[in-house]
């Protein structure tokens, strides 16, 4: 909104003077630079950071890959990690493709689960 009243503004003050044409390049200019600092900027460093600690793994934790594999971490490498299965076979994958650390969810259970059935008409 703001970026839009200053649009016009300075299109109203380049309708007076010879040189709008500059004047609406340094806008434009000073609108996207504001739009990278305060919006992208931000959000490409939170993603990153987001992509590194999901990563953070060692040997033994369980590891999910992008493709939706688990499997516990034998081996780590510069340039490899090998997850091995439950049933033991070990695959190699590169760090990228390994997504997080794997946590299962655990689901309590609640007051509204440990209710007795209530009786039916019927079984009175």
């Amino acid at each position: 909104m703001f970026a839009v009243l200053l649009l016009t503004a300075a299109a109203k003050t380049a309708a007076k003077h010879s040189s709008s044409g500059e004047i609406i390049i340094v806008l434009y200019v000073v609108v996207f630079g504001g739009l990278y600092y305060f919006y992208l900027r931000p959000r490409r460093r939170k993603q990153a950071e987001a992509r590194n600690v999901g990563r953070q793994f060692e040997v033994g934790d369980k590891a999910q890959t992008i493709g939706g594999f688990v499997g516990t971490v034998v081996r780590q490498s510069d340039d490899l990690v090998t997850l091995r299965t439950d049933s033991g076979a070990e695959l190699d994958f590169i760090h990228k493709a390994i997504a997080r650390k794997y946590e299962p969810v655990v689901h309590e259970s609640t007051d509204d689960d440990a209710e007795e059935p209530k009786e039916q008409e019927g079984d009175k």
